[in-house]
């Protein structure tokens, strides 16, 4: 599934395609991929708008329109993609935007668990979502305070995007290790210190994973090659490159999870 990293690299690369470009049309070739509205008001209201800007809220891409925001959220195999010239949709394509300029962007989703939304109130999705982790408002001492707010294991914790926005499970096996933090240490047991440790890890992991435009692997994601520096995710039966110890592979929350037993110990 793609993460923050990879959904800000995606943003990044559409926005200087799409800003400025007018739909003419929808093609909705999965009707289940529309989570909202209806079918027939998506094609009605979509028709005729400009994209003004394309961001990323989370794991969402976040395309403004002149009055309305259309969201997407790419799941575990979406992906977005700018075509040109004679329209020829492809074996997975759910939903096709067709601009004045003859191209058309094309939302491309295998195994069909992706959803846009077409609102004016993109607050209701949005605002149920944490903190952003590269945001200023994401500071070592919020992270330390709603740590200990809650009793949790800190994987699934920092899995949870309403705690915070745009971790999955790659990210977060990679942030553990950096901080030395076992995923099923309590989250009211961390102290001050690793708080500010887990917060600098969370922080670099992420801006390293968007330098190198995220990672292609188990999905259908594409260019990044942030795979070629994973500390621990996929890499069971691998020499820890901390320590040497021997990288493990085990369920946390029903999440496949990789740690280096010995950097990462339960305490």
């Amino acid at each position: 599934m793609p993460e923050l990293p990879e959904v800000e690299t995606i943003a990044r690369a559409l926005k200087p395609e799409l800003v400025g470009k007018t739909i003419l049309s929808a093609d909705l070739c999965w009707a289940r991929t529309l989570a909202a509205p209806s079918p027939i008001q998506f094609k009605k209201l979509i028709a005729g708008q400009k994209i003004v800007d394309v961001s990323r809220r989370a794991k969402y891409l976040v395309i403004l329109l002149e009055t309305y925001s259309f969201l997407i959220h790419l799941r575990m195999s979406g992906d977005l993609v700018v075509r040109a010239g004679k329209i020829k949709p492809e074996k997975h394509d759910r939903l096709l935007l067709y601009f004045s300029d003859q191209n058309y962007l094309a939302f491309n989703d295998t195994r069909k668990f992706g959803r846009v939304w077409l609102t004016n109130q993109p607050q209701k999705i949005l605002d149920k979502l944490g903190p952003e982790p590269l945001e200023k408002e994401f500071t070592a001492q919020w992270l330390f305070q709603h740590l200990h707010a809650r009793k949790r294991y800190l994987k699934p914790l920092l899995l949870d995007q309403t705690f915070v926005a745009g971790l999955g499970n790659i990210y977060t096996d990679e942030c553990l290790h950096l901080a030395q933090l076992h995923p099923q240490a309590a989250s009211n047991n961390i102290t001050q210190k690793q708080a500010g440790t887990l917060h600098r890890a969370i922080r670099s992991v992420l801006k390293e994973g968007i330098r190198r435009n995220g990672a292609s692997i188990d999905w259908v994601y594409r260019g990044g090659d942030y795979q070629n520096y994973f500390r621990v995710y996929d890499r069971e039966g691998s020499p820890c490159s901390v320590c040497g110890t021997t990288i493990i592979k085990f369920s946390v929350g029903q999440r496949g999870t990789h740690i280096c037993p010995n950097c990462q110990c339960l305490r």
